[in-house]
């Protein structure tokens, strides 16, 4: 269990007063220490109602998104990851764009050693697009773990 110093920067977890956000919120994404630095192993995120505006039509968007890290010192707090991506509802961007984004936002969070973010959106005039977007720190095997992964993410 942990105890209230290793959480004290968490306001959404446990707040029973949640306020959803209206517009694009980066700001509401909150981070813990990770109990486990020296070990490599991956979290998986995967948010089956992500929703945006295409930013031409003002029509929504609808998708699976499916987020993976492997952490280093930090990671990413579930509910307030669940309300940045809720977070998008009203934001106008196209589909490769708010994989970008999220991915960049949760870097700029949680500096981690190796992540990836990928965008299952359902079809919108007969195409689906499935934007991949990923990262690994620069000077590290997680480097080159990002461009293998990058070239062969779907290869099915």
């Amino acid at each position: 269990m942990r105890n209230k110093e290793e959480l004290s920067g968490l306001s959404l977890l446990g707040n029973t007063g949640t306020q959803y956000p209206s517009t694009y919120a980066p700001e509401i994404l909150e981070a813990f220490d990770n109990k486990h630095p020296g070990n490599d192993y991956f979290v998986k995120f995967v948010c089956p109602e992500f929703t945006s505006l295409c930013p031409i039509t003002g029509q929504p968007d609808f998708a699976t998104i499916l987020i993976r890290y492997i952490p280093d010192i930090k990671m990413v707090e579930s509910k307030s990851l669940k309300l940045y991506l809720f977070s998008f509802r009203n934001h106008g961007d196209f589909h490769e764009d708010c994989i970008n984004i999220i991915m960049k936002d949760l870097i700029k969070l949680m500096n981690p050693k190796y992540i990836e973010v990928f965008g299952e959106f359902t079809p919108r005039g007969g195409i689906a697009i499935h934007p991949f977007a990923n990262y690994g720190r620069p000077s590290t095997p997680f480097e080159q773990m990002a461009r293998e992964r990058l070239f062969k993410h779907d290869m099915q």
